[in-house]
């Protein structure tokens, strides 16, 4: 069983890649579960025509847990694993951690309870799951939500950025939690989701952003209006439209996220660095707007 994790700016386009590539891979026969790891509790609704399902927190909260603990409550066998697993397209496999109560505690508190309940029940095992996928909130990297890079509990992490100087100076940050994490066992950085946003393509940026990492571009994903069609139906695209080009770039970026073994420890760049990328940006932005 491999597990991943995908880190990114808020927006992105993160659980929209997620999905798509959880679809990708369940098209391809692998047995896929999905754990969305962001209080909004959204990550998994492409996978389910739109339909948000409860998170685990509140179902844990409904069962006791802050006066039983979870030990107890799997004990006393007071939670079924079908009380937190809900199925998505394809038969994917479909959790929210979810988060505390409005103004209460961490939000990370969901991504620690979830994954420490998902492996006392036994879940990944009981399921024969060939792939977990993480989708991890925005580009915080501290307390739960950088637990599956921090415990080297995924076996890669895929940063998803576009050519917005904010998105990779999110990226950026994310690295450096991963580089300071990897000296003590955490995961590794499998590699660069390209995820083009806007007008901007500017591959040959991100391209060189990656390479400074220390890490590498694995896929490139264009704009295409079959995503946003998808999206307001509730879907993925490879649900949407199997046969479309965006499809099959979905599909060949799984095959490659499934069969890489192989990762790196960032090497987060300087904040000069980033400023003269920013830089970059800019004089490539001016340009456009000139041709305009």
């Amino acid at each position: 069983m491999k597990q991943i994790a995908f880190y990114g700016k808020g927006g992105i386009g993160k659980s929209t890649t997620v999905c798509n590539l959880a679809a990708a891979l369940s098209k391809s026969g692998k047995k896929v579960i999905v754990v969305g790891c962001d209080p909004k509790h959204d990550c998994t609704s492409n996978l389910r025509g739109g339909i948000e399902i409860p998170t685990v927190l509140d179902i844990l909260r409904e069962k006791g847990i802050d006066t039983l603990g979870i030990d107890t409550i799997i004990h006393e066998n007071l939670l079924k694993k079908e009380d937190i697993l809900y199925k998505g397209f394809n038969g994917i496999y479909c959790v929210e951690a979810g988060g505390p109560k409005p103004g209460y505690g961490c939000a990370g508190r969901g991504v620690i309870v979830v994954i420490d309940l998902l492996k006392k029940m036994n879940v990944f095992k009981d399921l024969g799951v060939d792939i977990v996928l993480y989708d991890v909130l925005g580009d915080v990297v501290c307390g739960g939500f950088a637990m599956p890079l921090r415990m080297g509990l995924a076996d890669q992490v895929y940063v998803v950025t576009s050519s917005d100087y904010m998105a990779l100076y999110a990226a950026n940050n994310i690295c450096n939690g991963m580089s300071q994490f990897a000296v003590r066992g955490g995961s590794n950085l499998g590699g660069i989701i390209y995820n083009v946003r806007g007008s901007m393509d500017a591959f040959d940026i991100v391209d060189e952003f990656a390479k400074h990492l220390n890490g590498k571009i694995i896929g490139k994903v264009p704009n295409s209006s079959i995503i946003n069609e998808a999206e307001i139906d509730g879907k993925t695209a490879i649900e949407y439209s199997p046969d479309s080009e965006i499809s099959n770039i979905y599909i060949e970026l799984s095959k490659k996220i499934y069969e890489n073994n192989s990762g790196t420890v960032p090497k987060p760049l300087e904040n000069i660095q980033i400023m003269q990328i920013g830089k970059m940006i800019k004089e490539r932005l001016k340009k456009e707007r000139i041709l305009e």
